[in-house]
């Protein structure tokens, strides 16, 4: 099985609890590693600088890059990290990411901050087999103190086959909230809608929200948890062709990346872990008819 990701690298610089330390990051690695953590061959389409320390890292976990050295500096952001809610400043930006046709059984699509242009974007999602959208890079945008916030797109959805959202995210690209909001996702066509809402995370398809509850734990380094959660859903969705398999192994590997406490890439978790929490999530799965 071969997955395709088209995201930025990054360099982050995490402050929690007064403390402050840098570490790569970005979709592009989160994604790139869980992927060949759970056994498949990965193709990473991004871009970063001569600063960024893990091409040596992709090189070793057989992450196969096209194009990925750029003359301008690996994109940089300062997160400020409170329990469950961050603040995100974009410090540097390096340049966008080309469309290169692949052979890819599924796609991640997972921009961090308009490093996709909309004409790349259409060429993606149009010529792959499974496409994952989140769409996070797609609805930020910066002050003048470099600070990040939400805006309102109105992207073109067509040929997405599932997607990821946050509350936030979710009323800047329907302009709705809750269960209004990813009910007009489907209704644009979208056949698996995944929201999460901090320890909840839903899951619609047709008729039927799918939910399952994260317990509760104290939070340390949260960044990456999503990519992680999304490149699991992805991976198990083209192995088990089963939605609800994919949502419990996704949510299994997301508590198994925060009971890790850990930082960086050391939190992506090994399939084990998530293989344990998966199955213990598939069997109390809540679901209602909306």
């Amino acid at each position: 099985m071969k997955i395709g990701i088209f995201s930025h690298c990054t360099m982050d610089v995490i402050i929690y609890e007064n403390e402050q330390y840098e570490a790569a990051g970005g979709p592009a690695s989160y994604c790139s590693y869980t992927v060949r953590k759970q056994k498949h061959d990965v193709n990473l389409y991004t871009k970063f600088g001569a600063n960024y320390p893990l091409e040596d890292f992709f090189k070793e976990h057989n992450i196969l890059l096209h194009n990925a050295l750029s003359t301008k500096s690996t994109t940089k952001f300062r997160i400020e990290l409170d329990g469950s809610d961050r603040k995100l400043f974009l410090e540097n930006m390096c340049e966008k990411i080309d469309f290169i046709d692949n052979d890819d059984d599924g796609t991640i699509i997972s921009p961090v901050f308009d490093e996709i242009s909309l004409e790349t974007y259409s060429k993606i999602k149009d010529s792959g087999n499974f496409i994952f959208l989140d769409p996070q890079g797609f609805l930020r945008q910066k002050n003048s103190n470099d600070e990040v916030s939400f805006k309102k797109n109105n992207l073109d959805l067509k040929n997405i086959d599932a997607i990821k959202m946050n509350p936030d995210e979710l009323h800047a690209l329907t302009g709705l909230t809750g269960t209004d909001g990813i009910k007009q996702l489907q209704k644009l066509g979208i056949e698996y809608v995944l929201y999460t809402n901090k320890q909840e995370i839903s899951l619609l398809v047709k008729d039927k929200l799918y939910t399952i509850h994260l317990p509760k734990m104290t939070l340390t380094d949260t960044t990456g948890v999503g990519d992680i959660f999304c490149s699991t859903f992805v991976c198990t969705m083209l192995k088990e062709k089963d939605f609800l398999w994919a949502l419990s192994f996704a949510g299994g590997a997301a508590q198994s990346a925060l009971e890790s406490k850990a930082f960086g890439l050391e939190k992506v978790p090994e399939k084990s872990a998530l293989e344990s929490n998966g199955s213990y999530f598939y069997n109390i799965v809540d679901f209602k008819q909306i």
